[in-house]
């Protein structure tokens, strides 16, 4: 029997599982919620995720990955393992080769996390691949030719920028400024200006149904429910989408100047294609209205958003091994 290659983008945000010839199977938020008394996990992905904020004393829901990075090394091993078993079923023999992507700026220790992680939870061999490739692959890009390509992937927890060239990363940074610091911008502000506090997933609903980063010809509004916080009772506002541009406007810039430090530092020929050939984003954080906009306005390059933009990642991931193997058949 073949053993299946398995592509997963272990994100802070959510898991997507690539599987060879079958696409993206499985997208779900990486929450895991456990039993503080007895150390059993409760729920896994999504079931999880609608318990983040709203948990007894004795059950935590808890993300084990913080801004790409392992946080909680058990929990992350048994959620990886239940992610395998639920996209190939238990039925396979053989184990499967499982490539993982880690964003660009992780260190060695970290990686080896992810690794061990991996093979713990049943791989027979694990290739770490870094986002802004994986990006770029799912992203449609031939990234083995000589030339320039600048993707910038705003993720959950990290925003990973790379100018791409001869299948590697000839430039690149990694911040820990992204999807998650976008919601908390909004919950600050909503503190700061009308005294009500929301939480994350609030926030989020803000962030995708009227956020935007650039003025929009025809502002939105929405109503929020939170806490106020000068009575301690619940109250209902409107939000409009200028004041979700004014909230995100220090991170969203954050994520603009880290694009421009990445040009600073690309040989001229590079920043000729990359100038020619626009800016990519790819990533949930690419959703953001506005986005390209802003890009374009500070940068004065080309800039578009992927095709799939959330699943790109996993794509590229899940086709690495594909390209790997490729690869492999040029020895001279």
């Amino acid at each position: 029997m073949a053993s299946t290659d398995i592509g997963i983008d272990l994100g802070t945000a959510s898991i997507l599982v690539y599987v060879k010839d079958k696409g993206v199977v499985l997208k779900e938020p990486s929450v895991v919620a456990f039993d503080r008394d007895t150390n059993k996990i409760k729920a896994i992905g999504e079931e999880a995720r609608l318990m983040l904020g709203r948990t007894p004393g004795n059950i935590v829901a808890v993300r084990p990955l913080r801004q790409g990075v392992i946080s909680d090394y058990t929990v992350t091993e048994k959620m990886i393992k239940y992610f395998i078993q639920k996209a190939i079923g238990k039925k396979s023999y053989r184990k499967p080769r499982i490539s993982v992507c880690v964003p660009s700026g992780v260190t060695e220790v970290e990686k080896r996390a992810v690794e061990d992680a991996t093979y713990a939870a049943g791989a027979r061999e694990v290739s770490i691949i870094e986002e802004p490739i994986a990006a770029a692959i799912g992203a449609g890009i031939d990234i083995s030719r000589p030339c320039g390509n600048m993707i910038v992937d705003i993720g959950g927890g990290t925003a990973d920028i790379a100018v791409i060239s001869l299948g590697g990363s000839v430039v690149s940074t990694s911040i820990k400024i992204a999807g998650d610091d976008f919601d908390e911008a909004i919950v600050r502000y909503m503190r700061k200006k009308h005294n009500i506090l929301i939480g994350e997933r609030t926030a989020e609903d803000i962030k995708i149904k009227i956020g935007t980063c650039y003025p929009l010809a025809e502002p939105e509004v929405m109503d929020v429910r939170g806490r106020n916080l000068v009575t301690g009772l619940p109250k209902t506002i409107q939000v409009s989408s200028e004041e979700t541009e004014e909230a995100l406007k220090e991170p969203t810039l954050q994520i603009v100047e880290a694009v421009h430090s990445v040009l600073e530092k690309t040989p001229p020929e590079l920043a000729a294609d990359v100038a020619d050939r626009g800016i990519i984003l790819t990533g949930g954080g690419a959703l953001l209205r506005g986005l390209e906009q802003l890009m374009e306005d500070r940068t004065g390059i080309n800039t578009m958003t992927a095709e799939d933009p959330t699943q790109c990642v996993a794509i590229g991931t899940g086709k690495f091994i594909e390209f790997l193997s490729e690869e492999h058949h040029l020895e001279f």
